[in-house]
């Protein structure tokens, strides 16, 4: 009986879960952007260029400092006569009777066959002429690019995040739409055919209307869950989770806190950096034709016995070595004015597109800017618009019941207030990814 009541008590525990009610994710628009931010390939691309570029500066002012080289060899001499024995050195007995009267018979001895070499260099740049610094001050423009890049790229996934949000809201909108303008015809079908004077052509009318209005509706749930899936995976959200989108569209929109003129952006930051970094490329380059003056120094030891252990006693020689080396290029085929030259004229070519960016971004600025303030002038004029029809519709409505008017004409009222309420819907999400462009290029 025990076992019994528990397994009893598990099932019912199990089934309780079971009829938990699943929750909605809410999300802001913050939320939004937060989520996309992190989840964008394209920051975390922009933000690896910036770690990449303080590297190439970690390489490029490495060359101001001192560098150490080591070497070290060892090698056995072979006898190739008889690689098994060692190799004899044979002093004739004329040679040893010329050096000295009491050598009269000649020698051998044993060739030390074991040797062992090592050295350490060391070389300190003094003077190079520019070219070291020149391509430091280089690197540094490449670094300010790379943080003004990342800068534009986390602008635009925040104007891009806002426009996914935005648009899945104005979906959820129109879904709402769509479902109260099928149940207003077929509430006109109830009332028509309640009433008792249901004629062929008013029935017709009706019911071609809510098959119209059914599509609509079925179109708009499709749009709403292709843009809330878009969503969901640009912010790394589960597909199969649901959302609650937060914030609503606003009724009314304040002036526009913004600067009048667009005074700088981060792609003219890249591009101002860019003309400085192929200058001082440039710099650098012609600088390589120049001699560079550098501090030496070094130390080297080399031994040799007939034993292994023997090469390394105080009988092998060492020496040491301080001083000052000038290096003078003298002909290289014209390869450093070439590559000057090259990098001038990426210079020239960065500056025009400089240039270029601050006419069409400056437009760009201005438009959207005028865009905010002529779509929030309109938008009251169009509200007003769909609040007439909403009356409009009413009174429809109302004669339509009391038999005074055709569905025909229902119909063609209820159309014209549902596209008000979906142009009134666009203008406003038109006005906030207008705020959103003025942010982008503006911020």
């Amino acid at each position: 009986m025990h076992s019994k009541r528990m397994v009893s008590l598990f099932i019912a525990a199990i089934a309780s879960v079971c009829a938990m009610p699943s929750f909605a994710l809410d999300l802001s628009l913050s939320d939004a952007v937060e989520r996309v931010s992190n989840e964008s390939n394209d920051l975390k691309k922009a933000a690896a260029n910036v770690e990449k570029a303080q590297a190439q500066l970690d390489a490029v002012n490495a060359n101001r400092w001192f560098k150490i080289d080591g070497t070290a060899s060892y090698m056995n001499m072979v006898n190739i006569e008889n690689p098994s024995k060692p190799y004899m050195i044979e002093i004739p007995a004329e040679v040893t009777s010329m050096i000295n009267e009491k050598f009269t018979d000649g020698f051998s001895f044993e060739m030390p066959d074991n040797m062992f070499t090592a050295s350490v260099n060391l070389t300190q740049p003094i003077y190079t002429f520019g070219k070291i610094g020149n391509a430091v001050k280089g690197v540094k423009s490449a670094i300010k690019m790379a943080d003004a890049s990342h800068e534009l790229t986390r602008r635009e996934v925040a104007y891009a995040a806002a426009n996914l949000y935005w648009t899945a809201k104005m979906t959820d909108e129109i879904v709402k739409l769509s479902e109260s303008d099928l149940n207003n015809a077929r509430t006109a079908r109830k009332r028509l055919t309640a009433a008792g004077r249901a004629n062929r052509s008013n029935l017709v009318k009706i019911e071609s209307d809510i098959a119209s209005k059914e599509i609509n509706l079925s179109d708009a749930k499709f749009n709403r869950d292709t843009a809330h899936r878009m969503l969901k995976i640009m912010a790394g959200i589960n597909l199969d989770e649901e959302l609650v989108l937060t914030d609503s569209f606003p009724t009314k929109f304040a002036e526009l806190n913004a600067p009048k003129k667009l005074e700088n952006t981060p792609e003219w930051d890249i591009l101002s950096e860019q003309v400085n970094m192929y200058e001082r490329m440039a710099r650098s380059e012609r600088a390589n034709g120049y001699p560079t003056l550098a501090a030496t120094a070094g130390y080297s030891y080399y031994g040799m016995s007939t034993e292994i252990d023997g090469m390394f006693d105080t009988k092998g020689s060492q020496s040491a070595n301080v001083g000052l080396a000038l290096q003078v290029p003298i002909f290289n085929g014209g390869l450093n004015r070439a590559n000057a030259t090259i990098e001038a004229m990426n210079a020239i070519a960065a500056r025009e597109d400089l240039e270029k960016s601050k006419k069409l971004t400056s437009e760009k600025y201005d438009n959207a800017v005028k865009q905010y303030n002529h779509l929030r002038g309109n938008l009251s004029k169009l509200q007003e618009a769909r609040d007439l029809a909403a009356k409009a519709y009413q009174f429809s409505q109302d004669r339509f019941g009391a038999g005074q008017t055709s569905a025909v004409e229902l119909a063609d009222v209820a159309a014209g207030l549902y596209q008000l309420d979906v142009a009134l819907l666009n203008m406003k999400y038109n006005i906030l990814m207008s705020e959103q462009s003025v942010k982008k290029l503006g911020e």
